[in-house]
């Protein structure tokens, strides 16, 4: 799997494996085969702190079952910035996000950018960013009192103004993220043609997906439409999902 945090995985697999119900979910042999875990002393110092920051919920005390929290779906949301959409509705707002970090402190620059990977951000102008994600409060605690403070300005507006497609193709590239889609449904459809074990074959699939998840910006239904490939593509995931978990 393409995630190294054992944080990031167990939030994942509560997602991934029960969608925007938060249903509760039993972490056994199969659930960490398939996310690439076990639950060894550094997973269960993970998960009590997951428990203590009210970022998931035991619902079992016998077995280990547990429960994503509204706290910890906006943790994942700024991993992966499709699934906030799917269950929050937009405010119709967008974040703009202009820095000019000179050469001089090129570490300052990729530390910002490295920050700010899965908040939606898409190049808009030079030094400019844009995104419909609420992320302004998460930029206030990143950069107050740091160096890179001094190089950022950030705004929130309405569009009032201009042909919708166009912005978003320019900025976030809208056709080459379909081409992406079409690509992970022939890839998926290999693996599930091929002969072997369903929970191997399930492991396949996500890691594909989560590949493909990390380049999605999470555009909300307002602005993508409800054809979009990539709600299709979540759909599909869930059938498949509901094929070789059976």
């Amino acid at each position: 799997m393409g995630i190294k945090e054992r944080r990031t995985k167990i939030i994942l697999s509560l997602f991934l494996l029960s969608d925007v119900e938060f249903k509760s979910i039993k972490l056994d042999e199969n659930v960490q085969k398939i996310f690439d875990y076990s639950l060894n002393q550094k997973t269960k110092t993970t998960l009590s702190l997951l428990l203590k920051e009210n970022a998931i919920k035991k619902t079992s005390e016998k077995e280990e079952e547990y429960v994503l929290t509204e706290k910890g779906f906006e943790e994942l949301s700024f991993e992966f910035p499709f699934f906030r959409f799917l269950k929050l509705k937009w405010d119709l707002k967008w974040r703009i996000i202009s820095y000019e970090i000179p050469e001089s402190k090129r570490e300052l620059r990729d530390r910002l950018r490295r920050e700010m990977q899965g908040w939606g951000l898409g190049p808009w102008h030079r030094s400019f960013w844009l995104t419909p994600h609420p992320v302004i409060q998460n930029l206030k605690d990143l950069v107050t009192g740091k160096a890179e403070e001094q190089y950022i300005q950030a705004f929130e507006s309405d569009h009032t103004f201009g042909d919708r497609e166009v912005l978003i193709e320019k900025v976030w590239g809208k056709s080459a993220l379909d081409k992406k889609y079409r690509e992970l449904f022939k890839k998926w459809h290999e693996i599930l043609s091929k002969d072997g074990d369903k929970i191997e074959k399930f492991s396949k699939v996500i890691n594909e997906y989560i590949t493909l998840l990390r380049d999605d910006p999470g555009l909300p239904v307002e602005l993508m439409g409800q054809s979009w490939i990539g709600f299709e593509a979540i759909n599909i995931f869930k059938e498949i999902r509901g094929i070789l978990l059976s």
